[in-house]
């Protein structure tokens, strides 16, 4: 039996290896590729330092708190989705100019892909903080607040993008992406919450299993 657990430790040791240096070459491979000839400067600055300070902060608690591997790869593509945005801004994204031409749309919703996003992945994160730290008994009220604190999360957001617009006139239109709409924050924020709602149904069987297997997760 201790063989059989030093064995799986060691191959899952092995695999995270693996993984930290893939997952290194593409989020330095996507940065530095977003900070060639980006549309705007500064909106790229704005929208690429929350992936940056992300990728920081996951540098420095590598060894002290390492997370799962779902929750690593998810945040890359968090980070990814916003390096993209910053390359071309939101409102210019090729990816969502298609899918506004193929369906015969009015506006390039790239932008409501970011925010479901950020619903979708820091529900996760949250999810393995708050079972890792143990901060709730009931999973009821542990799903409830990781749902809140997502959309609170992306409420702030929001406010952030409103302080840019009043410092920056000239790197308002870009960041916050409106394009004419004027209900674009309020359906942000409810993309964000169908965002953080999918990513618990979808995912939250697969995030437990990865738990248990590195001893994080005694029960559900």
């Amino acid at each position: 039996m201790g063989l059989a657990v030093f064995q799986q430790s060691r191959i899952l040791a092995v695999a995270a290896e693996h993984m930290r240096l893939i997952w290194i070459g593409i989020f330095l491979g996507v940065l530095i590729w977003s900070g060639i000839g980006p549309k705007d400067t500064v909106t790229w600055g704005l929208e690429v330092f929350p992936a940056v300070l992300g990728g920081v902060i996951l540098w420095v608690t590598r060894e002290r708190f390492p997370l799962t591997p779902l929750v690593y790869l998810l945040i890359l593509v968090h980070c990814v989705v916003l390096m993209v945005g910053g390359h071309y801004t939101y409102a210019e994204v090729p990816l969502g100019e298609w899918f506004r031409e193929a369906f015969d749309g009015t506006r390039n919703n790239y932008d409501k892909l970011g925010h479901f996003v950020q619903g979708f992945i820091p529900v996760l994160i949250a999810r393995e903080l708050i079972i890792r730290l143990r901060v709730f008994n009931s999973v009821r009220w542990r799903d409830f607040f990781v749902v809140c604190f997502c959309l609170a999360f992306s409420a702030f957001y929001e406010l952030i993008e409103w302080w840019v617009a009043l410092l920056s006139d000239e790197a308002a239109d870009a960041f916050l992406g409106t394009q004419g709409y004027v209900w674009d924050t309020q359906s942000d924020m409810g993309w964000a919450l169908f965002g953080a709602i999918a990513g618990l149904l979808l995912l939250s069987k697969l995030h437990d299993r990865q738990l248990r297997e590195r001893g994080y997760l005694r029960q559900v």
